[in-house]
């Protein structure tokens, strides 16, 4: 999509061959892949949604215990033109239905450009999406916040809250909301090698609309990294990052990187003790595999019933790189997260492609 050739509220938050896997089309569009030698009720193999969901934001919703993911603005090549940020609804994050497009029109306050990378999260009884608006190679992009009574939408657009300009960083883009101990911070951050490049975060106001003030902005990764997710467990912060090329088709070459912190703040520190701040840091999370490429962009990770971790991300079928209209394939992918001496870990540090079982959620398994 974008950019080199380009505790808290609630989140809005598989080498197995062709001939294994069935699609089935679902009533509004998109499909999921079910193995022949896996139990469809119990169990589920990569791609968890196609043909695209990029830059994907997921969030259990506290009202109806369904999950809801949203995604960057894409045409999917299907006639149904380009869907302005696609949502889709789940009870399980295995199985996922299209059910519309958060945003009614596009926002206004940039002339063109489309809506990426959103970021959903639920508080005071509202729905926030928070959004990039951009086109490639922007000179000034930026990210606005949009709301809605329910977690479908429509959205209603609040506008820019600030873009690369105003700001002070270049590629402003990516956003990534937390809140802890009642102050709300907005990350964002994107590919960029400029003197001002980087992942940054800033204060927001308690209405979570705009930010406090721009010079209490703090950097915690640097230009080579993207796509910031922020997560907490014990006494440490992670960060996760997205580093490589995102949207070649199967030239992809984006995987994910982690570090951790004592300080929400930073600095954020990978294995070897090197600072995210400075390029071609962090530990490896999540690379490419033979069947599967430019792996990266995830979700908050989310805890199921039975306490196990999980991550949804987006992914690139080597055998089929695009969509009949030109964009990337990023389908939507799903696997565990395991914690190894307080660093998580997906296995194999690939994308899983055998069938296993299901995350657990006594409202979608147990009913």
């Amino acid at each position: 999509m974008k950019r080199k050739n380009s505790t808290f509220v609630f989140p809005i938050f598989q080498l197995i061959s062709s001939c294994l896997f069935l699609s089935c089309a679902s009533s509004t569009g998109g499909q999921r892949y079910v193995s022949k030698e896996s139990s469809p009720d119990k169990e589920f193999v990569n791609p968890v949604f196609e043909p695209i969901l990029a830059d994907p934001t997921v969030m259990r919703d506290p009202v109806s215990g369904a999950f809801y993911a949203y995604g960057t603005q894409d045409d999917w090549g299907d006639g149904a033109g380009s869907r302005l940020v696609p949502v889709l609804k789940s009870s399980d994050l295995a199985e996922w239905k299209l059910i519309g497009s958060a945003f009614e029109t596009r926002p206004n306050w940039k002339r063109s450009g489309g809506i990426w990378a959103p970021e959903a999260v639920y508080d005071n009884e509202k729905y926030y999406l928070y959004y990039a608006f951009s086109v490639w190679d922007d000179p000034n992009p930026g990210i606005g916040v949009a709301t809605s009574d329910k977690p479908e939408g429509p959205f209603r657009d609040h506008g820019k809250i600030f873009d690369s300009k105003s700001i002070g960083v270049p590629n402003s883009i990516d956003p990534f909301m937390w809140a802890e101990n009642g102050q709300k911070y907005l990350f964002w951050g994107s590919f960029n090698d400029g003197p001002k490049q980087g992942t940054y975060g800033v204060p927001l106001r308690d209405d979570g609309l705009q930010i406090t003030d721009k010079n209490e902005k703090f950097k915690i990764a640097a230009g080579d990294l993207e796509a910031v997710i922020i997560h907490k467990r014990n006494n440490y912060y992670y960060f996760i990052g997205s580093r490589g090329s995102c949207c070649a088709g199967v030239n992809s070459t984006y995987h994910m990187v982690v570090g951790r912190s004592e300080n929400l703040q930073g600095p954020y520190l990978d294995k070897e003790g090197r600072d995210l701040k400075e390029r071609g840091n962090g530990t490896l999370l999540l690379q490419a595999n033979e069947r599967f490429v430019g792996v990266g962009h995830g979700s908050r990770i989310m805890t199921d019933d039975a306490d196990d971790d999980w991550i949804l991300y987006h992914g690139i079928d080597v055998a089929q790189g695009k969509v009949s209209s030109g964009a990337s394939r990023r389908m939507l992918f799903l696997d565990k997260v395991e914690w190894v001496n307080d660093w998580p870990v997906i296995k194999g540090n690939i994308p899983s492609t055998e069938a296993q079982n299901k995350p657990y959620f006594k409202q979608g398994n147990d009913e």
